[in-house]
């Protein structure tokens, strides 16, 4: 009997398509069996490109004589703890009775690449199918089956994830093999990476080189307020309020407009991400994370698009998602549906926004983990949103004289809520007093107010999600499919490797947490060419990308493009003057004392000031970290001294005997260092 082999993913995702193709199927080593099928799985990349060393045994010793390292043809080494799990597959792909192989992976460019690389590795040249699915719904899943499409559509898909892969390697090896031996010290660099890095370098040294400036406004009472232009000279300021306190004003002006504003799209993972990161402080990585697993378990659809829209074949379904979305919300359905707002094939790429699934209206949400809870309510509240009438409001700016200046205020009143009913943005009226134009007012009480400009902030998730997404956005095609720093299925790992890698840290302000670069962070963007950490430069590289899968350009051009650079580079490239400041040659020297500035130095039992006088001290031994069965070790205190927290995942709790994740904040007392805790959102 001849049988289709479907290659899944996952595990999780191959029982979840058994249990709809091949129910009953039976368990076997590696794969499920039944109804003509064979299932099995991928568990992720069971191949990754081979180290360097592969090609040429010298190259296991970083010299800068062998670069760049280009080879001719890239080669894949399977990855030893996924060895079992690819032989079964091998197996599986050359058995005899196998007529026809089905890629089930998720739909999109890491699946398709994780696929054919199993595929080609096991030498299969069976006719290939897609399964392409935006949700993981039996229904979907069916429907998906009954119109596969054969492999060959998705070439273009499978050239640019090499291109990809490729790209990165290149980079990857060479860059970070070059830059480390330039300046002895390990610096690994990304095609991604760096220009994500060099966004947060460049807003460190706008805030640094902010300089504040003064400014004044008064604001008259006149039974509602009025507010003057800025001023900037306190000796006016203070005249002015003199003036206008003998004063009246004459109202010059009544302007009444009326404004609409229409329903936000629906979300990509994207702007899911920034909106979680916003309201509940969850990090990229946590929101895809909760999303993936809500896709997994048929409550939400396809996690990673950059779409904003459903297509237009289902509008009919519109109703039936929006009464999902209250079941999940526990409220009513919006007295007014308009499905044609959210739905439009024309701006669908591969898949449609992230909705609730249909499923979903029977799932009882406190069952479910919090985080998850969370993400699900945040995607049924804005399913509900775009498909509400617009918002309307009226605002009124009077305009009045008073001692020679103009003052104005502004009122707002709401005439409908439409969509923002489902939203978390507080929306009130503020109705101000009938006045006409002439009309002259006493003046009650006039206050004058002072403050300073202020330096752009420091990015946190959701701006710099925000800034890789627009990324060269001016300079690109109109047309361009895809545009900005990284993929959204990829950015929020680029964010994590740069923590981990310790060029940035997450810091908290008054429970807001931000990311900023690392003294190391810093001074890596400071000697990089403009290649590697230019965002346009990156931005043009993931539309090319994009064009590789159309066809429209040849993945040879592509790579010889990413050649050339690199060649250039370390042909070109001349050591920054003065990097002996930037990388210092001595390796125990961890930061700044914040008491004297002077260098902090690690010796045997801990991280002490040079400054015999100050007797500033870090202690490694220190209880606060040993209760909770952490270090406090060489990079945990680089952090302390340069930002005054660090945060710790998986601290032990001596209480319960569970973990939990924390900012350690540390207080210097003068004579001695105590440490706090402080707890953020989910």
């Amino acid at each position: 009997m001849e049988h289709k082999l479907i290659v899944a993913e996952k595990p999780s995702v191959a029982k979840a398509i058994a249990a709809v193709i091949a129910p009953g199927c039976k368990q076997r080593r590696g794969y499920l069996e039944g109804n003509g099928y064979l299932i099995s799985w991928c568990y992720g990349h069971l191949a990754k490109l081979a180290d360097a060393s592969y090609y040429d045994s010298g190259y296991a010793k970083w010299n800068m004589k062998d670069l760049p390292i280009l080879p001719r043809s890239f080669r894949f080494r399977i990855q030893e703890d996924k060895k079992e799990q690819f032989d079964v597959l091998h197996t599986l792909m050359r058995q005899g009775n196998v007529a026809e192989v089905i890629n089930a992976c998720d739909a999109g460019r890491e699946g398709e690449l994780i696929f054919r690389t199993v595929y080609y590795l096991a030498g299969c040249s069976k006719p290939m199918k897609r399964l392409w699915i935006s949700s993981m719904e039996d229904d979907a899943i069916r429907e998906g089956f009954a119109n596969l499409q054969p492999g060959s559509e998705y070439d273009g898909l499978h050239k640019s994830a090499l291109c990809r892969m490729k790209a990165d390697w290149l980079v990857g090896i060479n860059a970070t093999r070059f830059f480390s031996l330039t300046y002895n010290r390990t610096l690994n660099i990304g095609r991604v990476m760096s220009p994500t890095l060099s966004l947060l370098v460049q807003r460190e040294r706008e805030i640094s080189a902010f300089v504040p400036e003064p400014f004044y406004h008064l604001v008259l009472d006149c039974g509602f307020p009025l507010s003057s232009e800025k001023l900037t000279d306190m000796e006016a300021a203070q005249e002015l309020t003199r003036a206008c306190a003998v004063s009246s004003i004459t109202v010059l002006s009544v302007e009444r407009k009326e404004h609409t504003e229409k329903a936000p799209a629906l979300y990509d993972l994207t702007t899911l991400q920034r909106e979680a990161n916003r309201l509940c402080g969850f990090t990229a990585q946590q929101t895809l994370d909760y999303l993936q697993s809500l896709y997994e378990k048929k409550l939400c659809t396809y996690p990673r698009t950059d779409s904003r829209y459903l297509t237009n074949d289902m509008e009919s379904a519109v109703p039936d998602y929006a009464a999902a979305a209250a079941a999940i919300l526990g409220c009513e359905l919006p007295k007014k549906i308009l499905p044609k707002q959210v739905c439009n094939s024309q701006k669908v790429s591969d898949h449609h926004a992230v909705i609730p699934s249909l499923s979903a209206k029977n799932v009882d949400v406190s069952a479910l983990p919090t985080g998850e809870q969370t993400i699900l309510t945040l995607v049924a509240q804005g399913f509900l949103r775009g498909i509400c009438p617009e918002y309307l409001f009226a605002e009124t700016v009077v305009t009045a004289e008073c001692a020679g200046h103009t003052f104005r205020a502004r009122g707002k009143e709401i005439l409908k809520r439409g969509w923002t009913v489902f939203s978390f943005r507080e929306s009130q009226s503020n109705v101000l007093p009938a006045v006409t134009e002439g009309q002259i007012i006493p003046v009650n009480r006039v206050s004058l107010k002072g403050g300073k400009s202020t330096p752009p902030k420091y990015y946190t998730e959701d701006t710099l999600l925000a800034a890789m997404e627009n990324a060269g956005i001016q300079d690109m095609p109109e047309d361009a499919e895809r545009k900005g720093i990284g993929t959204p299925a990829t950015r929020s790992g680029i964010l994590e490797k740069l923590i981990s890698d310790q060029f940035v840290i997450r810091t908290k302000s008054k429970k807001v947490s931000y990311l900023r670069p690392t003294e190391l962070g810093i001074a890596l963007i400071t000697v990089l060419p403009e290649q590697l950490q230019s965002p346009l430069l990156t931005a043009e590289w993931e539309h090319r990308l994009k064009l590789v899968e159309s066809g429209t350009l040849s993945d040879t051009d592509f790579m010889q493009g990413i050649t050339e650079m690199l060649t250039e580079m370390v042909e070109e490239y001349k050591p920054y003057p003065g990097s002996e400041v930037l990388f210092p040659e001595k390796e125990d020297v961890v930061g700044k004392c914040p008491r004297c500035g002077t260098n902090v130095e690690e010796r045997k039992r801990g991280f002490f000031c040079q400054n015999p006088n100050c007797r500033f001290v870090l202690w490694k031994n220190s209880r606060f970290f040993e209760v909770k069965k952490k270090k406090l070790d060489k990079a945990t205190a680089a952090a302390l001294l340069q930002f005054g927290q660090v945060p710790m995942k998986g601290c032990y709790s001596e209480k319960t005997g569970k973990t939990y994740d924390a900012t350690a904040i540390m207080v210097d007392k003068g004579d001695k260092v105590d440490f706090k805790l402080e707890f953020g959102n989910g």
